[in-house]
Formats: structure tokens, C-alpha cells, sequence
């Protein structure tokens, strides 16, 4: 019994120590005031499609006595690399960055 008594008061004490826990209040913690991102500025779209749609009467793009309001036809015409100046193809749809 005189050996049992030491280790059961070693073993109540451990216990006691393992049992005290701290936990610190949970307070809210403020979250920065939310700010939009700034709007994107609108892309610009060229090309036959988009201009037949803004312009009004699309058929008068194919009228070569049309106002010059209509615009070019080389607006619309994407142009051979090689700088000859000949006509590649129909810019149907155009974004610039």
C-alpha cells in the first residue's frame, strides 16, 4: 500500500496538470470594407458583322455610293502580309486590344 500511494498521487496530479485548458475568447474579427474591382473598359469590336448591326441598313455597305458613314471597304478586308496590297480576306468579327 505504501508503494501504490506515491504513484496515485503522481497519477491525480498529472491528471489535474492535463485538465486545465485555457480557450481565449472567440471575438469576431472585422473584415476590410468590401470595394468593387473597377468596371473593365467595353472592348471594341470591328469587322463586317458588328458594323452591319450598329450601322442600321446593313445593305448599304454593298452600295458603293453609300454615305461615308458606312465606313470603307478597307475596314473590312484583311490585307495579304507580303505588302502587295491585295485583299486576303473578310474581317467577319474584329477585336482589338
Amino acid at each position: 500500500m505504501k508503494k501504490i500511494f506515491p504513484v496515485v498521487v503522481m497519477t491525480l496530479m498529472a491528471n489535474l496538470a492535463f485538465a486545465e485548458t485555457f480557450t481565449a475568447p472567440m471575438v469576431p474579427r472585422k473584415a476590410p470594407p468590401h470595394q468593387k474591382p473597377p468596371p473593365l473598359p467595353p472592348r471594341q469590336t470591328g469587322g463586317v458583322i458588328p458594323r452591319a448591326i450598329r450601322g442600321g441598313n446593313p445593305l448599304q455597305m454593298l452600295n458603293p455610293l453609300a454615305p461615308a458613314r458606312y465606313g470603307t471597304a478597307q475596314q473590312s478586308v484583311a490585307l495579304k502580309p507580303d505588302g502587295s496590297g491585295k485583299w486576303d480576306g473578310i474581317k467577319l468579327f474584329e477585336f482589338t486590344f
